[in-house]
């Protein structure tokens, strides 16, 4: 009997240390949020306009203001990154015009569809972690998602098919995306009530899909959105709480939320939204209440956006998001060089990268995001500079404002690069 319980007690130690070193494995990468806050800076209440007052790039800032007047933007805010540390941090404009507050580097706005990555670095944690695999399908006996709401819908067995991938890559085919027509989708299923994510799902998934998984691409909010029930689902923990402890805590962003839809719905040091002028600045309410207002405020359902364009941060935390999933050891990454290395690899220019629109070695990497009141593209170079510009108003040019933020990055690189400080805002506090 002595014998027997010796064995029983090696087996559960043994079992003990296993079930350690897996969990070590899981979360090596990723410091516990615990630690991080014993010592967390607050960039967004430490950094301010006066930290990148240099003579030497009055030209930097006056490029900059041209390029809001050219746009009537009221307010845009840039980070600049060099090898992960961040040499430069500036407002411009107005955050709130009618109250008279200028624009500091820690304003937050909303990011629109950069949201993507942030979402796609919590699919991968949950991989790291060995929770998922991107692999894995969505729908069907064996997906992640069991819930009746899906099962009941899908009559297609290509849904089947789909995988978390396919959704990380707008591959998975679905006929639409309607996550911007909640009007015409309450019409549609004849609502007494606001669409909800349900509704826009049982308006999608009860139909053919447009192609096979992975052997096309289609831009897709859907997608996102279903990711951030994926997260749910795996992880246990409501998409914004799972983000923000396991994955923005890590990074050392602890200012980044999931926004508000009218303007009493801010968060303390959030931006006012303008919409650009032109036919459908005023709309009708996106919940149908024939209510007129303006598009920023109350066309959309931001909240309902989730992981596909809800999230709002300043440019100085978004940096520092980048610099902690870029492979680069001046700030430690909260993913495996395995996984950077998954996230960023290029195929062609058809088919997206992960959680980034594109990931072309010799142009470097880019995610832009437009919502009606802001515009907004992170793009980091080949040689490890990062630049970040977001506005709080919107462009008619939608979408395609991007290609001219773009421009003039590489008109400002070539200019200014050089004269920037050598300087690190993220360790200076």
């Amino acid at each position: 009997m002595k014998r027997k319980a010796t064995y029983i007690t090696v087996a559960a130690v043994a079992v003990v240390l296993i079930a350690a070193t897996a969990s070590s494995i899981f979360h090596k990468s990723i410091p516990r949020p615990a630690e991080l806050l014993k010592t967390a800076v607050r960039l967004n209440q430490t950094i301010t306009n006066a930290d990148s007052d240099i003579q030497e790039l009055a030209g930097l800032d006056k490029k900059m203001r041209s390029y809001m007047r050219k746009w009537y933007f009221k307010g845009a805010s840039l980070a600049i990154t060099r090898g992960d540390s961040l040499v430069y941090a500036k407002g411009y404009g107005w955050a709130d015009e009618e109250k008279g507050e200028k624009m500091e580097p820690g304003h937050i706005m909303r990011m629109a569809s950069v949201s993507k990555l942030l979402t796609a670095v919590g699919v991968m944690v949950l991989q790291e972690r060995g929770m998922l695999n991107i692999k894995d399908t969505v729908f069907g006996p064996s997906g992640i998602l069991q819930d009746t709401l899906f099962t009941t819908l899908i009559k297609d067995r290509n849904y089947h098919k789909i995988t978390v991938e396919h959704l990380m890559r707008h591959q998975a085919g679905f006929p639409r995306d309607p996550v911007f027509s909640s009007r015409d989708v309450k019409n549609q299923l004849q609502l007494d009530h606001a669409p909800e994510k349900e509704d826009f799902y049982s308006v999608v998934l009860n139909r053919r899909l447009r192609f096979a998984p992975g052997t096309w691409h289609r831009y897709s909010n859907l997608g996102y959105i279903l990711l951030s029930d994926i997260i749910e689902t795996v992880s246990g923990m409501p998409y914004e709480e799972f983000m923000r402890k396991e994955v923005l805590a890590p990074a050392g962003c602890f200012d980044m939320h999931i926004a508000g839809t009218y303007y009493d719905e801010k968060r303390r040091n959030e931006v006012r939204y303008y919409t650009h002028e032109g036919d459908g600045k005023f709309i009708e309410e996106y919940n149908g209440s024939g209510r007129i207002v303006e598009r920023c405020y109350g066309g959309n359902n931001i909240p309902l956006l989730s992981g596909a364009g809800a999230w709002c941060g300043s440019p100085i935390e978004i940096a520092r998001f980048v610099a902690s999933i870029d492979g680069d050891p001046g700030v430690p990454d909260i993913l495996s060089a395995e996984s950077v290395a998954q996230m960023t690899e290029y195929f062609d220019t058809e088919t997206f990268s992960l959680g980034w629109n594109d990931t072309n070695p010799a142009k470097g990497w880019s995610r832009s995001g437009t919502l009606s009141g802001t515009c907004a593209l992170v793009k980091r170079f080949p040689d490890g500079e990062c630049w970040i510009l977001i506005t709080n108003t919107s462009s008619w040019k939608g979408p395609k404002q991007a290609n001219y933020t773009n421009e003039l990055f590489r008109q400002c690189r070539a200019a200014y690069s050089a004269k920037l400080p050598k300087q690190n805002l993220f360790e200076q506090y």
